[in-house]
């Protein structure tokens, strides 16, 4: 549905968990190096359970790189410094949705020169962010919204409660 791009991720534990969002509503997970860990890294193994098989992770060398495999396709730059909220911004099949590095976020020079496409999720002014894979999250699922839930089951899990007892 989208591709996910996390640039420089540094915690190993966050890209686990982003690849398992991935894996379960069919987004194609990015990684710009340089990376904080090896992608055979224990954690990030354990933090993706056993859903790797479900995703398609692509590695870049650089966003520049990134940017030249995929020559006008929409990208959205999740930032703290937005002035625009994410729900305001009309996701597509297809969109890239950028996020930086845990500790620095994306490149302010990055970010002024694609303005029109940088997004904030609000939260409350003395708190500095979210947790990188809750941000993705958030983000996965407003895109989804917008589009139907396209794609998704709404049976969700295997094991179901009998509501009906």
């Amino acid at each position: 549905m989208f591709h996910i791009v996390l640039v420089e991720p540094e915690i190993p534990q966050n890209t686990g968990n982003i690849a398992r969002t991935c894996a379960a509503t069919g987004c194609v997970l990015h990684l710009v190096r340089p990376l904080g860990f090896e992608i055979s890294d224990r954690m990030l193994k354990r933090a993706g359970l056993d859903y790797w098989h479900l995703v398609e992770v692509r590695v870049h060398d650089s966003l520049d790189a990134l940017f030249s495999a995929y020559p006008g396709a929409n990208f959205t730059f999740f930032t703290t410094k937005a002035p625009k909220c994410y729900a305001e911004r009309r996701y597509r099949e297809g969109d890239f949705l950028v996020f930086g590095k845990e500790t620095k976020g994306l490149d302010e020079e990055l970010l002024v020169s694609r303005k029109e496409d940088c997004v904030r999720i609000p939260m409350r002014e003395e708190s500095r962010s979210l947790n990188l894979s809750n941000a993705v999250a958030v983000a996965v699922f407003e895109g989804l919204r917008q589009n139907g839930f396209a794609g998704l089951s709404s049976e969700g899990a295997l094991h179901r409660l009998s509501w009906d007892t």
